[in-house]
């Protein structure tokens, strides 16, 4: 991430531990701390909303709706202006409950991000459809409902995703025992 101390411009400096660099000629010390980030198991009863990644990472791949939390936001309100950023709909607050969390890496831009990822549950409305979002095409390129059975883990985006998911899936009896 840094060729060249920001204080000192060294070329000394070091990436330690995976998670500090510290440059000796100046005493520079920067922690690479783990970012949070949210995700929403959304569930109709019978299916689960998985949106279509619009960029990279993973362009392309099915994810579930949520992302990074900004400074100064806690994990729920995180997930809650996820959601209406990227698919222009709000869960409910109170409907929202934690159900795991898992380590993850997030690669951008030739760093790669080491994340805390939370995952969320809620029962939403079986009416919902595809139509019934207004996505951010920059983020998401789409929506689809899958049946808790057709959820292919493999086609996720990411490692924490899927462990969340197979770990989801398995809560609803038998699916991925």
């Amino acid at each position: 991430m840094f060729r060249y101390c920001p204080s000192c411009a060294s070329k000394k400096i070091r990436f330690m531990d995976n998670r500090v660099f510290r440059c000796p000629d100046c005493g520079f010390v920067y922690y690479h701390n783990t970012a949070a980030a949210t995700a929403l198991i959304a569930d109709t009863g019978g299916c689960i909303l998985f949106t279509r990644r619009g960029k990279e990472p993973a362009a392309g791949k099915l994810d579930l709706p949520g992302g990074f939390v900004n400074p100064r936001e806690g994990a729920v309100e995180g997930l809650i202006r996820e959601c209406r950023e990227e698919l222009g709909w709000t869960p409910e607050r109170g409907s929202l409950v934690l159900f795991a969390s898992f380590p993850n890496v997030y690669p951008y831009k030739n760093i790669v991000y080491n994340t805390c990822d939370f995952y969320f549950t809620a029962r939403i409305d079986d009416g919902l459809t595809e139509e019934s979002f207004n996505l951010q095409q920059s983020e998401i390129s789409g929506v689809e409902f899958i049946k808790y059975d057709e959820v292919r883990l493999e086609k996720l985006a990411f490692e924490s995703t899927r462990l969340a998911a197979r770990a989801y899936l398995k809560t609803l009896g038998g699916i991925y025992e």
